[in-house]
């Protein structure tokens, strides 16, 4: 799941080491792909830092019920056979934008039905210590923690996620997400057919996208 479907089920919550935690291991990922952590079983004295490896442990959580359930199996497999021919030429694996493609609408579903508000979650995100942070990172085996918070900084100032309540956007989310690893992935030609795609796509899971979070939310 994408961030904001990640914060969907923390939409609540008053901690924002807690939130922070439930998407941090994206957010190191987005800043380094080589940033490798593994804290889920340690255990900190101070109480914010647990609450960082807390929220983090639910990450793992909802990913892994996510990407084993029917609903992404089923969803990822139909997006990536409509969109293979509108990126035809492309260097770009279908079945991987089949797969961020589904997250990517199911974030843009959660705004436009006002199911959360972006702007709370850059809020918690805004009130976390980086001295806590970088605690946390330096224990979890982080010692270089600079790309992070260059990205992270940047990641808050920008506020780029508002653009996810934006249907038209989504396609130009896909390629900025493609251009971590391809160079060009799409021409114009691509975009605005994955556009329509995507468009259409979206329409058909509007009635029946929040079954995922109740499947999900039964599980936790």
């Amino acid at each position: 799941m994408n961030f904001l479907s990640h914060f969907y089920f923390d939409r609540g919550a008053t901690d924002c080491y807690f939130v922070l935690g439930t998407v941090l291991p994206d957010l190191l990922k987005n800043a380094d792909k080589s940033i490798i952590l593994h804290p889920e079983k340690l255990h900190h004295l101070n109480p914010k830092i647990n609450s960082i490896v807390a929220g983090w442990n639910k990450h793992l959580d909802v990913d892994r019920y996510f990407h084993s359930s029917g609903f992404f199996t089923m969803h990822s497999h139909q997006l990536k056979k409509e969109l293979t021919p509108a990126i035809a030429g492309s260097p770009v694996k279908p079945f991987f934008l089949g797969h961020i493609g589904v997250e990517l609408i199911i974030d843009n579903l959660l705004l436009t039905n006002g199911k959360i508000a972006v702007e709370d979650f850059y809020d918690h995100l805004k009130g976390c210590d980086q001295n806590i942070i970088r605690d946390f990172l330096n224990w979890a085996g982080l010692a270089d923690t600079e790309r992070f918070f260059h990205f992270f900084e940047g990641f808050k100032r920008d506020g780029y996620l508002h653009t996810y309540s934006e249907t038209g956007q989504i396609a130009y989310a896909l390629k900025r997400i493609c251009m971590r690893i391809w160079d060009n992935p799409f021409t114009p030609q691509h975009e605005a057919q994955m556009n329509q795609v995507i468009i259409d796509y979206r329409a058909r899971l509007l009635p029946e996208f929040m079954s995922i979070f109740q499947e999900i939310e039964g599980k936790l």
